[in-house]
């Protein structure tokens, strides 16, 4: 069993920020990414951010210069620190990561979180 809890979400005015957290837990043996991904009222789940274990991080252009991912490997636990937020972030925000359970699992899980809501008011 592995568990994704992600906190942090809230109601903040634009242009304010948030930091959004992810711990994972349970049966793993090594994780190949973790990164963030939000779904507004009415669209797709879109990629936000991702960060491979040591590899290039990637965001997705709308956010580029206001969002930035991080990890804490020790922990297995992934942030997402929010500014300069706009209305148009207002979304479920959803942890990811994809993850080996034990050593000899040869495909790797894509395990989500519950999501978290941020809304930003105009």
């Amino acid at each position: 069993q592995v568990l994704l809890v992600e906190s942090g979400g809230g109601l903040v005015p634009a242009g304010g920020s948030l930091r959004l957290s992810c711990a994972a837990s349970g049966s793993i043996f090594r994780i190949i990414a973790m990164g963030w991904y939000r779904q507004a009222p009415g669209k797709q789940r879109e990629l936000v951010a991702i960060m491979p274990t040591g590899g290039t991080t990637n965001y997705a252009d709308a956010v580029k210069g206001r969002f930035t991912i991080s990890r804490d490997n020790a922990k297995n636990t992934v942030y997402l620190q929010m500014n300069s937020l706009k209305p148009e972030d207002t979304a479920v925000y959803y942890c990811n990561a994809v993850m080996i359970r034990t050593m000899y699992e040869l495909n790797p899980l894509n395990a989500w979180g519950q999501g978290t809501l941020v809304t930003v008011s105009s």
